[in-house]
């Protein structure tokens, strides 16, 4: 019998991804909560214990292994050179369900139009060792700072350039600067201890955890719909559904009218559902989904 005591310490991130974090588990299943200036935030799971930590430092615990496994950017995992296993990506951020990027970026009126003229300039930036790795791949040698924050108001008093993290690019517009080059693009990572990886009660736990983990973020641009229709009607209304798989079609009590019901992508539903109605479906319901196992 498994030890009752048994725990898997789990690392989450705090600041710009918590809610985000958050919200992701609270669709897979699992429901965090935290007062603003608490780091141990209370999970409705016994065998976790969760610490809210910055992104940046989640990667170096979790080699250590004083996190047993945690979430963080791909970005944080190679600037910090840690050497983790990668159970799951899952593509979300802030704001949206997308990878992030981390540019180079100058003031409009800058003369640096390639990162070849950063030859001899000063760089700030959180990721000093992404930039650096960079760099020499490139061929330039630049002195890179690290910066504590507000790095788009550095350039051009400070700095010549800098280097930081975007999803839709708008801070930076907003900021009279234009994007040099992308350096890398990053997702969200489930990470985990490589020894604890070799631990077969804490394997089984994380696998199930990144399962309904990357269930929950399938399920985010999903809708489910149903429908009832007549049965003559099925090839034509069938025709227009882009599924996952074959829609469930089951008969009604009356005769000749059957009901199906499909997953479809939610950017696709409000053109779909005029078609389906037009084509003769009746009583259309579309609900969310929390979650989508392939």
């Amino acid at each position: 019998m498994k030890d009752r005591t048994m725990k898997l310490t789990l690392g989450l991130p705090k600041g710009s991804l918590q809610q985000a974090t958050f919200e992701l588990f609270r669709k897979a299943g699992y429901n965090v909560g935290v007062s603003s200036r608490s780091y141990f935030p209370t999970i409705d799971d016994p065998e976790l214990s969760v610490i809210l930590l910055r992104a940046q430092e989640i990667s170096i615990y979790v080699e250590q292994g004083v996190l047993d496994a945690g979430v963080t950017g791909k970005d944080w995992i190679e600037e910090n050179g840690s050497k983790v296993h990668e159970v799951a990506e899952l593509v979300y951020a802030k704001t949206g369900f997308a990878p992030v990027r981390w540019v180079l970026a100058v003031p409009e009126d800058s003369p640096i139009q390639s990162v070849k003229d950063l030859q001899g300039k000063r760089i700030a930036t959180e990721a000093v060792n992404l930039t650096k790795n960079f760099l020499a791949k490139q061929g330039v040698e630049a002195a890179v700072e690290f910066s504590w924050g507000a790095t788009e108001v550095k350039v051009p008093a400070l700095v010549d350039a800098i280097v930081e993290l975007t999803e839709t690019g708008s801070s930076l517009r907003a900021h009279n600067l234009r994007i040099v080059e992308t350096l890398m693009t990053s997702t969200t990572r489930f990470i985990v201890n490589t020894q604890a990886w070799d631990d077969a009660w804490k394997r089984e736990k994380i696998e199930n955890i990144a399962l309904l983990l990357e269930g929950a973020l399938h399920a985010e641009q999903k809708v489910g719909v149903k429908m009832n229709l007549l049965r003559d009607k099925l090839d034509e209304v069938t025709a227009l559904i882009p599924a996952l798989r074959n829609p469930t079609i089951s008969s009604l009590t009356q005769e000749g009218w059957v009901a199906i019901e499909v997953v479809v992508d939610e950017r696709v539903i409000r053109d779909l559902i005029p078609k389906l109605k037009a084509a003769g479906a009746e009583g259309i319901i579309e609900y969310p989904l929390n979650k989508v196992i392939y």
